[in-house]
């Protein structure tokens, strides 16, 4: 990896995570904001492939566990993106992917992302509530994710193709 990149990637996970906790918390729609850490992290996997995402996944996920106002178990973040970064990572194609593709990759991987950080606190007991209300926050955060998309994911995917372009060899 070029440090160009690394350095890149960070700036745009602190960009996101600024956004995510200082912004959105105004706009926030029952209590729920869009995942900014999750979008450049698919966006990094879709343009760069699964080893990359999974680490950048973990590095946004443990400043975003970090980051206040958190108030849950710190790791639980950081399970869930690199997660997501992995398996956004593997949808990749060599070709450019289409509008598509990337909105149903963000859907998918919101979901999953989204899933496992809420399993994650039942599992550990931290801020017990009950199933119907995850899935609400679930669905929620799926559909904040998804409408951020266009807005967000051509931006982090122009970023990382510019950085260091993909090889034809």
């Amino acid at each position: 990896m070029s440090p160009i990149r690394g350095l890149a990637a960070v700036a745009a996970v602190a960009v996101a995570l600024v956004l995510q906790v200082s912004v959105f918390p105004h706009l926030a729609w029952d209590g729920i904001v869009p995942n900014l850490c999750l979008l450049v992290v698919v966006g990094a996997a879709l343009t760069r492939g699964p080893q990359f995402a999974a680490v950048l996944g973990f590095v946004a996920g443990l400043v975003l566990d970090l980051a206040p106002p958190a108030d849950h178990v710190a790791g639980r973040w950081a399970l869930a993106l690199v997660v997501v970064g992995y398996v956004a990572g593997r949808m990749r194609q060599d070709v450019k992917p289409t509008a598509a593709a990337v909105v149903a990759t963000v859907a998918a991987s919101s979901f999953v992302g989204t899933s496992i950080f809420a399993l994650s606190g039942i599992v550990l007991s931290d801020g017990i509530v009950g199933i119907p209300d995850l899935l609400r926050v679930i669905l929620v955060a799926v559909l904040w994710d998804v409408l951020l998309t266009p807005f967000v994911l051509p931006l982090v995917m122009a970023m990382f193709h510019r950085l260091e372009p993909a090889r034809t060899t």
